[in-house]
């Protein structure tokens, strides 16, 4: 049926009607599939940004949408004050995946990194007996977590802090990917809980740490009795050419049975975005029982938290990145992204590198933060029918879903390096 409204008509609706927390391209889309989207008019596009990394398993993954059918029509909620039927079997099976022993189950990415700090702190005063009220948590610059009140209190953008507070206090930030600086830290205060950190910075431009920092961070957690939480919202369940970030290069298809020796396994670990296939919110925090089991009844939790709809479909999207090898197609698939990409680099004037890992990767156009050239590539872009977002101004992030195909890739690749050249001197 065609649309009674014309293309701006619907634009205009959310700029009248709704806060302006946001500044989209101009596209309005109705459907997806795969790889693709298509807006109101009948256009078809490339999707590059995979909604933050939230369908990793393609857009309506016909696998994850019968389950979220099936499930919605026999039982959606029950809240957490009775016991169902999925719950278990989910919590059973997301343990075993990951190799924790156990899982609290949450809904939305920042409700899980809220989670993880409050099960830190408690493990802190209980276990670790820090004095109360004194716990600590080191972050990085530059990171991000979430915009609840507490997150952006050690947020480094002023635009998700200012004229937000009284801030919380508690954290302590250091520079990403600075070894020296969070031993300095460790050292000094013995109150630190934890450490939180994104195994590659996504939102701050997809910033990489060196190969062996996050290795070296836990064994100086391990030495100083401190947790290691890794926010894998964005960056988990396949994205970077592993199952985990944290794995670095560890070969995993599911369930990390071969560990390699840049295997990092952290004490907290936060899952969100595609473990529901971009289909349904959910979240998790898995850590081992000596962690967990500082959470009694009654002290945290969520009504809609571990709801049936939530546990079909979260294993139902595990299946599929295990079943379709999507973590290895990252792998290999970044790869050649990166290198045809950085061939056309190495003789550009508008693009000063490239970064990344697995399909997460990032672009650094020649210009200054505060300029409007990455954007307007970006508008281009989505003129020969690829969608992209700049982050922090002059940096534009490219992430499509890993059931990208290398033909599929390679025409993405060709419509960048076409729409870049447009913008050279």
């Amino acid at each position: 049926m065609k649309t009674l409204f014309n293309y701006n008509n619907f634009i205009e609706l959310e700029h009248r009607y709704g806060a302006h927390d946001y500044h989209p391209l101009p596209v309005v889309l109705e459907r997806g599939e795969g790889v693709y989207l298509w807006d109101v008019d009948g256009n078809k596009y490339f999707d590059f940004l995979s909604a933050y990394s939230a369908v990793n398993q393609g857009h309506c993954h016909p696998r994850i949408v019968k389950i979220l059918q099936n499930q919605a029509n026999i039982l959606t909620l029950t809240s957490r004050a009775f016991h169902n039927n999925k719950l278990g079997d989910y919590m059973k099976y997301v343990t075993e995946y990951f190799d924790f022993e156990r899982v609290l189950p949450m809904n939305t990415g920042a409700e899980g990194v809220e989670t993880a700090i409050k099960l830190a702190r408690k493990w802190g005063y209980t276990k670790k007996k820090i004095p109360q009220n004194k716990a600590q948590i080191i972050v990085c610059y530059n990171n991000f977590h979430g915009r609840t009140t507490t997150i952006i209190s050690f947020s480094s953008d002023k635009g998700s802090k200012d004229n937000f507070g009284p801030h919380a206090t508690g954290f302590i930030s250091i520079p990403f990917d600075d070894i020296e600086a969070l031993e300095v830290v460790l050292e000094r205060n013995p109150n630190v809980a934890g450490f939180l950190l994104e195994p590659v910075q996504g939102e701050a431009g997809v910033y990489t740490p060196e190969p062996d920092f996050i290795q070296k961070a836990k064994a100086l957690c391990h030495k100083y009795n401190v947790l290691l939480i890794a926010d894998e919202i964005q960056t988990g369940i396949g994205r970077t050419g592993s199952l985990l970030a944290v794995c670095g290069s560890c070969d995993c298809s599911g369930h990390c049975e071969k560990k390699e020796a840049t295997y990092v396994r952290p004490d907290l670990l936060i899952l969100g975005k595609a473990i529901s296939g971009g289909t349904y919110p959910v979240s998790a925090v898995l850590c081992d029982a000596n962690i967990m089991d500082v959470i009694q009844p009654g002290q945290h939790g969520s009504t809609f938290g571990g709801n049936p709809m939530a546990c079909a479909v979260a294993k139902e999207a595990l299946e599929v990145i295990r079943d379709e090898k999507l973590t290895q197609n990252a792998r290999l698939l970044g790869n050649r992204f990166r290198a045809k990409m950085q061939h056309y680099i190495n003789e550009s004037d508008v693009v000063l590198s490239i970064r990344g890992r697995g399909l997460l990767n990032a672009i650094v156009i020649n210009d200054i933060e505060e300029s409007d050239t990455a954007w307007n590539i970006c508008l281009k872009l989505k003129d020969c029918g690829l969608l992209a977002k700049p982050t922090h101004g002059n940096i534009i992030r490219f992430a499509p879903p890993l059931v990208i195909t290398e033909d599929q890739l390679d025409e993405c690749i060709t419509i960048i390096i076409n729409v870049l050249k447009t913008f050279e001197p």
